[in-house]
């Protein structure tokens, strides 16, 4: 099953916003078992929508297109789908009654412009969006190809999409690819890249990496003549991804570092406390970004001066006046102050230069000194971090979570 994806918007060729529904649609799309060959985005113009979605239509089988399905004028998705096949569009009663139920809901009366969200090519099979106003629908194009049109929100696209179109599409797919994703975070891409050289061959897959700052996924895929040999071949793949990379592979999926640290934290019935001075909360929010972060998260404490390192972390004046707040004295002070005051078992804290001033020749911007207090003792580090002020703080979150996860598996081993 050939896909392609196309995004429609704008202010998606203008880059005043991110286009993430591309890249989720794509691995949405391969993990059903489809081949991704091609993504587009164009802007909200009829000519190049009818044109791009003709020229997508020759080579794949089916289209996912997100984009233009709203109450504005640049809103052209319905009409320029419904010019391309040469029908009128129709307005459609039930969802009209949906998008005004929902506007009632919300204590808004439904503007007139609502209304041409409720108009469709005709002959097209509605997609109802119960998320939110704007329903999509899908078409044949050119000689069979299904085109399934989807609003450009990212919440309400990925709900109809999961609920109303993959399942669909995955009875079509053929079935004979798998892919593993596998998360690490500690070597730079190219190094990622240089360690896994050769294994493609060896285990006749192919390596795919994805860099989201400053994580690297690594995407094992294999294709066979059905799913169970696809599924073996990627298997063995992941499993030569980890041998070679060890541990900075922590977790495979849509977990997150924060998660895979939980976990840990929860096996062992373990709770984490975090001061933080230069990351100003980060860790915290990372640690909380998704739910369940209670089982193993008790709080934070944000010591940005030095009074609020001594009066809520109990670091001596003296200590902060004789190696300066950003040192490995003071980390180490954070760290314990950090896991008496909360009360945790495992404490990590941060004091550091984030820039872009504040710098000297001894310590200079992106200098953070990191640690960790468990039971067994206090483990430190310090890097320099390199970057803008946003790179830097977020280097530093990871590096300071990389270092409660390594201290964890260091003592279970011991244990």
């Amino acid at each position: 099953m050939i896909a392609a994806v196309l995004c429609i918007g704008t202010e998606l060729t203008r880059g005043e916003i991110v286009n993430t529904n591309s890249t989720w649609l794509s691995e949405a799309l391969t993990g059903l078992g489809a081949e991704v060959v091609k993504t587009a985005v164009v802007a909200d113009d009829p000519e190049r929508i009818s044109k791009t979605l003709g020229a997508l239509a020759d080579d794949a089988d089916v289209i996912i297109c997100t984009g233009g399905l709203g109450p504005t004028t640049d809103d052209l998705t319905s009409q320029t789908v419904a010019d391309l096949l040469g029908v009128p569009l129709e307005r459609d009663e039930k969802s009209l009654d949906a998008i005004r139920e929902r506007m009632t809901r919300f204590g808004r009366k439904m503007a007139e412009s609502n209304a041409k969200q409720a108009d469709f090519p005709k002959g097209a099979r509605i997609l109802p969006n119960d998320d939110g106003t704007a329903p999509g629908f899908s078409v044949t194009l050119g000689a069979g190809t299904d085109a399934f049109f989807l609003p450009g929100v990212p919440r309400e696209m990925k709900a109809m999409f999961e609920t109303q179109i993959a399942p669909g599409l995955a009875l079509r797919a053929p079935g004979n690819i798998a892919q593993i994703r596998l998360k690490t975070f500690g070597y730079p891409e190219s190094r990622v890249n240089d360690e896994l050289a050769g294994l493609e061959e060896a285990h006749d897959v192919i390596i795919a990496y994805r860099a989201h700052f400053p994580e690297i996924e690594v995407k094992v895929l294999a294709r066979a003549v059905d799913p169970e040999a696809a599924a073996a071949r990627a298997r063995a793949g992941a499993s030569a991804v980890r041998e070679r990379l060890g541990g900075i592979v922590y977790a495979e999926g849509d977990v997150t570092f924060a998660e895979a640290l939980g976990e840990i934290l929860v096996e062992r019935g373990l709770m984490m406390g975090t001061a933080e001075s230069c990351t100003g909360g980060l860790v915290a929010e990372l640690l909380t970004e998704r739910g369940g972060s209670s089982a193993f998260y008790a709080g934070s404490i944000i010591s940005y001066t030095n009074a609020i390192k001594h009066s809520a972390l109990e670091v001596p004046m003296e200590m902060l006046e004789q190696h300066g707040a950003v040192s490995q004295p003071v980390a180490e002070a954070m760290a314990r102050g950090c896991a008496k005051a909360l009360g945790v078992d495992v404490a990590c804290a941060l004091t550091g230069i984030a820039g872009p001033g504040g710098g000297t020749e001894e310590k200079p911007v992106g200098l953070v000194h990191y640690a960790v207090a468990t039971p067994a003792g206090v483990t430190a580090k310090h890097r320099v971090f390199l970057g803008s002020r946003d790179q830097i703080r977020r280097r530093s979150a990871f590096a300071a979570l990389d270092l409660v996860r390594q201290t964890l598996l260091a003592d279970l081993e011991k244990a």
